[in-house]
């Protein structure tokens, strides 16, 4: 867990579309929020939030020094809003928190180590589960949760959530112990496509002579010779 993280924030006033012009003025509209905490409007430096979010993340501790108050609030990075297209901040949600009571958050399993069935025996592993949500008092939060693969020594090895290394007295992991983590499976085999029948029929007699063709003569008469029934009359004397 990374030392104390402070973050310095103001009181907003500018709602609804408006806020726009904060962001072309470098500055990201956020909220705090949470048990028995009345809704407050901040605003933050976008680019101090940007560093501290690179430190803190979503399961660390910021004391937020709001501008008019003498003590800092305890909060968590709850919910970050980014553009579609750019990814850069626009929105941030502050969950205030009280110390002395347990909350949930996501963490994510991080694979650490490398598979000897992967390795030697050409094995894909597969992270099945790749956050957990736990609950646990706030500074006792983890940033991570490893999960060692080195022990994977052949194909379909694999490791359950009861094989995370974590405090299970201070740390509560919310999914079934036997649940699986990772695993180690065999790689998938191209399998090539059945060719329709007419292509099948056609690849068989590649290379077969083609059979003879009969030519078919058709006699034509001469342009002279007469058509029955139609020779000129006699002249009548």
């Amino acid at each position: 867990m990374p030392a104390t993280i402070s973050l310095s924030v103001d009181k907003r006033t500018v709602v609804g579309r408006k806020v726009n012009r904060l962001r072309r003025d470098q500055w990201l509209p956020a909220n705090i929020y949470g048990k028995s905490v009345a809704s407050q409007a901040i605003q933050v430096k976008a680019l101090d939030f940007t560093k501290i979010f690179k430190t803190a993340g979503e399961t660390n501790i910021i004391n937020l020094l709001v501008s008019g108050e003498k003590t800092t609030r305890p909060v968590l990075v709850h919910n970050v809003q980014t553009h579609p297209v750019t990814d850069q901040y626009l929105h941030i949600d502050f969950h205030q928190v009280s110390l002395e009571e347990k909350v949930t958050a996501t963490i994510p399993v991080e694979v650490v180590g490398e598979s000897t069935a992967v390795k030697e025996k050409g094995g894909v592993l597969v992270l099945v589960v790749d956050e957990i949500e736990v609950e646990t008092l706030p500074l006792d939060l983890p940033d991570k949760l490893t999960v060692d693969v080195g022990g994977l020594a052949n194909i379909g090895d694999s490791l359950l959530v009861k094989d995370l290394k974590v405090d299970r007295d201070k740390v509560k992991l919310l999914i079934d112990d036997t649940a699986t983590i990772v695993v180690v499976q065999e790689p998938k085999t191209e399998v090539e496509p059945t060719p329709p029948p007419a292509e099948a029929e056609a690849a068989a007699t590649v290379g077969e002579t083609p059979p003879a063709t009969t030519e078919v003569k058709t006699e034509t008469k001469p342009e002279s010779e007469t058509v029955k029934g139609s020779e000129p009359k006699p002249e009548k004397k």
